[in-house]
């Protein structure tokens, strides 16, 4: 293929990685993260092979919400840095060969933020209707509560402003008013700003809670919500020609598909796949790809230079929301059996290592899977060592422990009192003493080096998210292989979902002659001999395999006169 348009339409193809600042690493002492300690980790990320930084929030905020609750969208937190520290960021990574983005949290600001305090101080106020307010609740105002168990109603009294205001997370994070044209406005403003300091984009925070009107006087007569991301995204491709917008989604595939956009993706350049990641999950309960092959059927394709992002992992809970009762609670008992390891009644706040009783083979096979599919993985920091969590967090934050970089107290992240820390480290098997960074990157044999070997030849391999996927069936219920096709090149990739060896015919191609299948990931199990990893097709297309207990294969398909450097 034209290896050019890999570059052009950078996203498709992109390795992303999600950290927070505030846990990353911490360079002045103070035990909290900080810019510069993310430029002095920026060649940790460009040895696994990291294309994309995506930064948590690092605005400043009274941080209730682990920095989610904003009080000012141009400013740096000064606990992590300053704008200067940004820049000299976005440079070092550029000089690595990484983009950066971060996310765009407009959908509501924190009750601090000086708009709210001067909403709140008079109707009069020229931020008044920069808020939603009303002067009795709405008879549905338990509805909508996206934190059972913290909030009981999405519309909270304000005592001074004598009215109530709309906010469908915290109530200290009222909602922005997006029917208000000033609102509007001040968003491509603020995305104008830090597009201009070097950001390739942003991840953009609840999408369909951004553009929900309901609440807003004369909602009715609004004009569709979706006309403004359209114009979120113009204003940006204006001023970036290659900027993206990834978005937060998580609705049923139809739904999702319409922030795409039309056929020319005029809205969200990405979006997550929430309905994939779930289904995988009750896949892996089951020891059956059944459920994953279900999603990837039913999933929509994205506009031409649209793209699915895939994932394992984020920096919330683990949802499972769209599972039906029964089936959520099989994962539940699978990997989160105790209900301290749930979190409200619909998902998991735990990582995917303890999750697995830390069985590497099994670890190995999901992040082989997530490379393959189609669409852009993206990464949460500490994923590429196998990080554990700490339970003894509340909530969301057992997943959002600090890095562990060495052995050392705190994990080598921070030379403070462990008191000073943003959240406890893990602890126990998981903890750095037996898994960080320095032990891993050395180690040929380490979840780390796995991890490398994967970017590497998902980046070789361009056909694996750009190319037309197809679902083989091989009569073997615990196996998965699928078939990545662009132009003139062919990746087939088998995963065993199951605890015991299996042997399988994999249907190739109608016709074998010539072919050969060179096995990508060969060099993970030491062998150095390139024809120990080639194997011939037979005549009728069908390729032979033995899959260890949780076992993976990637093989391209090499034609007689290809001229791949395998």
């Amino acid at each position: 293929m034209r290896l050019t348009a890999t570059a052009d339409v950078w996203w498709k193809n992109a390795v992303v990685y999600c950290l927070d600042v505030e846990t990353f690493f911490d360079t002045d002492g103070d035990g909290v993260g900080d810019l510069r300690g993310v430029g002095q980790r920026i060649d940790h990320l460009a040895e696994l092979g990291v294309t994309c930084l995506w930064l948590m929030p690092f605005y400043p905020t009274p941080d209730r919400d682990d920095g989610y609750d904003i009080t000012d969208f141009y400013g740096v937190d000064k606990r992590l840095g300053t704008h200067g520290d940004l820049v000299e960021l976005i440079t070092l990574a550029r000089d690595r060969g990484m983009r950066v983005i971060a996310d765009l949290v407009v959908n509501h600001t924190s009750d601090q933020h000086p708009w709210f305090r001067s909403a709140r101080s008079s109707r009069d106020s020229p931020y008044r209707d920069w808020y939603v307010w009303r002067d009795e609740p709405p008879p549905d105002a338990a509805e909508g509560v996206v934190f059972p168990g913290e909030e009981t109603s999405v519309w909270q009294y304000d005592e001074e402003a004598g009215q109530y205001y709309l906010h469908r997370f915290h109530k200290y994070q009222p909602d922005l008013n997006i029917a208000n044209r000033e609102v509007r406005e001040e968003i491509q403003r603020v995305v104008g700003f830090w597009s201009e300091l070097g950001l390739s984009g942003f991840r953009v925070d609840a999408v369909p809670f951004l553009l929900e009107t309901t609440g807003a006087d004369g909602a009715a007569e609004l004009p569709d919500p979706h006309d403004f991301l359209r114009d979120l995204c113009t204003f940006l491709h204006r001023r970036h020609g290659q900027s993206i917008l990834l978005g937060e989604v998580n609705l049923p595939y139809p739904d999702v598909r319409r922030f795409f956009g039309d056929e020319d993706g005029d809205e969200l350049t990405m979006c997550f796949d929430f309905i994939g990641m779930q289904r995988l999950y009750l896949s892996l309960a089951r020891n059956d790809p059944a459920e994953l092959v279900k999603a990837l059927r039913e999933r929509p394709d994205p506009p031409e230079e649209g793209q699915w992002g895939t994932f394992v992992r984020n920096h919330d809970e683990l949802t499972l929301d769209k599972l039906s009762d029964a089936e959520r609670q099989e994962v539940f008992d699978a990997f989160g059996p105790d209900e301290t390891m749930q979190l409200y009644g619909r998902g998991l706040r735990r990582r995917l290592p303890p999750m697995l009783d830390n069985d590497q083979a099994r670890l190995r096979m999901i992040y082989s899977l997530l490379f393959s599919l189609p669409g852009t993985p993206v990464l949460f920091y500490g994923e590429e060592i196998g990080m554990g969590e700490n339970l003894a967090a509340e909530g969301r934050d057992a997943v959002r422990t600090p890095m562990q970089w060495t052995a050392d107290a705190n994990g080598g992240f921070s030379t403070a009192d462990p008191s000073r820390l943003p959240a406890p480290m893990v602890a126990g098997e998981l903890g750095p003493a037996a898994v960080n960074v320095a032990a891993q990157r050395r180690d040929p044999s380490s979840l780390f080096s796995w991890m490398k070997l994967l970017v590497q030849r998902y980046r070789e391999s361009p056909e694996l998210s750009w190319g037309n996927c197809t679902i083989l069936e091989t009569g073997v219920r615990s196996v998965f292989a699928h078939r990545s096709d662009h132009e003139d090149g062919t990746i087939v990739a088998v995963h065993n979902f199951a605890p015991a060896p299996v042997e399988v015919d994999v249907p190739v191609a109608g016709n074998g002659l010539g072919l050969r299948a060179v096995d990508l990931l060969a060099s993970a199990a030491g062998s150095g001999d390139a024809t120990a990893s080639t194997t011939p097709l037979g005549d009728d297309g069908v390729l032979s395999l033995e899959l260890a207990p949780y076992g993976c294969r990637w093989l391209r398909i090499v034609r007689p006169g290809d001229r791949y450097l395998v």
